[in-house]
């Protein structure tokens, strides 16, 4: 039977993370564990449950992805965050290609989403398909802030297995807020280093623009009082994202024209 190495960022996640590593039980061969410098007993409960444990400051969740997977030890690496779960159907699924040996490079699933406790079916939250088994000899994840992904060579194409990766995002609507700001931050950089010319309305622009293709194109508004919050959320989050991108770029432009006096 093949091995299996699983990694998990964490940062402040003592209430989800051993429901995580049972999760993970009979699949992973190791746990690897990148905490963020957790100031709770994430890091505690991680290495009294068997995972070896490393701590790194989070500049990226790419960077911090590729890190985790240089840490292992076995070619094929499952890559899961915190609050996320492996399903009972996804576990089997995973166990079958563990046993029969891996045909593919790498392997995807749907993730299915929960906002305060809810299943979310839409707002683009599902199937919402994750490449997070594959062989790291043919893989690596992308160095994005946020919206990281694994890149395979030429190719490669995943294999979709059956089952479901279950991801709590939050318990309440000031956690997700909470993680949307943290997000914002991140795509306030990627969108200076993409180099925009950025108006005064364009963080509206773009807050409509990220509530309507939630709201409506991804169909929100069929999650009922959940999509009509993560719509908004969305458009928040974009707005802050744009604003922050504006000033900093304000910032630099004025900083550029001192220099030149």
């Amino acid at each position: 039977m093949a091995n299996i190495s699983a990694t998990i960022l964490t940062f402040n996640e003592e209430k989800r993370i051993k429901a995580c590593i049972d999760s993970l039980r009979g699949i992973a061969d190791e746990i690897i564990v990148v905490d963020s410098f957790s100031t709770d007993r994430t890091a505690e409960i991680c290495r009294r449950e068997g995972c070896e444990v490393t701590q790194r400051r989070l500049a990226g969740y790419g960077a911090q992805r590729q890190y985790a997977t240089s840490l292992t030890s076995y070619p094929y690496v499952l890559s899961v965050d915190a609050d996320e779960v492996i399903s009972p159907a996804l576990k089997n699924s995973i166990l079958r290609v563990k046993r029969e040996g891996f045909a593919h490079r790498g392997y995807c699933f749907a993730r299915l989403n929960f906002y305060c406790g809810m299943p979310i079916r839409h707002c683009g939250w599902y199937p919402d398909l994750q490449v997070r088994l594959f062989d790291k000899r043919y893989a690596n994840w992308n160095l994005h802030d946020v919206d990281e992904r694994v890149i395979f060579r030429d190719g490669v194409t995943p294999c979709r297995l059956d089952g479901d990766i279950l991801h709590y995002r939050c318990d309440t609507p000031e956690e997700y807020e909470a993680t949307e700001a943290k997000h914002a931050g991140f795509l306030a950089r990627r969108i200076i280093a993409e180099g925009h010319h950025i108006r005064a309305i364009d963080p509206y622009i773009e807050g409509m623009k990220s509530f309507a293709k939630c709201f409506i194109m991804q169909k929100g508004m069929l999650d009922g009082i959940q999509g009509r919050d993560i719509s908004l959320r969305r458009y928040h989050s974009a707005l802050m994202a744009w604003k922050a991108a504006r000033i900093k770029q304000q910032q630099n432009a004025s900083q550029s024209d001192s220099n030149k006096r």
